[in-house]
């Protein structure tokens, strides 16, 4: 059992406490920490409270994580919208809001659970917690994403994403409205000095990245943009969008300086926050077949909570959109 204990920043007013919880816990979902905070496990500023707190800011909260369960994850019977399928890899639609493997206090629900029920000759590299693993999306990222169902297609396709071969589009809508209608944003990414959960690029030590995006469709003070990976770091995107100004609708890690709350359209305004995660979408994923040597690429549109909002955003004057 382990506990842990935040102190809510600036930013995170009025999201509700199980939003800001699951958003500090790498690999726990929503549902789960509504389970911590019925059982007591959670406390704000040392008091028992529901799930539906919405935070003010500078509240301390506590988090009691038990031990996990068995760490062999477990076959289950979840749905998956197959892209493409063959003896050597699976490419999947991830929803928002699904895990991909299995972590501490998050056992199940899980891609790799799904996978097992779906797939009975996943790579076993990743190890017994993520048979088959390329790469990852984020919780709250849905998109494309790659497994390999035999250790050739895992060893194959992780070469291309080790030297960043691989064809990764994401779109994202942003607070803002760029100046210029694309560019690229580089710089060493590495672990938040202060925040432990978050990437940044004031870090001490890191890795490269380098994004480059365009502008795909200007709503006022928000902004459809299409990125380009060239690099991929953890929470790349979310960071350098972020730091240059730009952050993402309803990212409940990287706060957007309250400028959701500073909405004069209060439809709008409750569509990004009711969002539960980041307005972000891997779009297109393309590589290298290992075993044919054919180029495949794979792309699927916005999905519905985006889409939304973007049409609704189309039918608004400019100057409701500003913060």
């Amino acid at each position: 059992m382990k506990t842990e204990i935040f102190t809510v920043p600036s930013g995170h007013e009025a999201m509700r406490l199980d939003l800001f919880v699951s958003s500090q816990l790498e690999g726990e979902t929503r549902a789960s920490v509504q389970r911590l905070i019925e059982v007591g496990n959670v406390l704000v500023d040392g008091n028992p409270v529901r799930s539906s707190l919405k935070l003010k800011g500078g509240e301390e909260v506590t988090v009691t994580i038990p031990e996990p369960a068995a760490a062999e994850p477990k076959p289950e019977s979840i749905p998956l919208e197959v892209l493409y399928e063959d003896h050597d890899l699976i490419v999947i639609n991830k929803p928002a809001g699904m895990v991909v493997h299995p972590g501490p206090g998050n056992s199940s629900g899980t891609m790799v659970n799904a996978l097992l029920a779906h797939c009975t000759d996943l790579s076993g590299i990743g190890g017994e917690l993520r048979p088959g693993i390329v790469h990852r999306l984020d919780k709250g990222t849905s998109g494309v994403l790659v497994a390999a169902k035999n250790d050739r297609a895992h060893q194959g396709l992780s070469a291309q994403f080790h030297v960043h071969s691989v064809k990764r589009i994401y779109q994202a809508l942003v607070f803002g409205n760029p100046p210029e209608d694309g560019g690229k944003i580089e710089g060493i990414i590495g672990r938040h000095p202060t925040e432990r959960l978050r990437q940044s690029l004031k870090a001490r030590h890191g890795k490269h990245s380098v994004t480059r995006w365009r502008v795909k469709e200007r709503y006022g003070r928000i902004t459809l943009v299409e990125l380009r990976l060239e690099t991929g770091r953890t929470h790349q995107i979310r960071v350098h969008l972020t730091e240059s100004g730009f952050p993402l609708l309803g990212d409940p890690l990287y706060p957007d300086g309250g400028r959701v709350n500073n909405l004069a359209d209060p439809r709008l305004k409750k569509m990004i926050t009711s969002l539960g995660r980041q307005a972000l979408h891997a779009r297109t994923l393309g590589f290298i077949h290992p075993a044919t040597g054919e180029y495949m690429e794979f792309s699927t549109p916005l999905p519905d909570d985006l889409q939304v909002l973007c049409d609704y955003l189309a039918g608004l004057p400019a100057a409701t959109t500003s913060p």
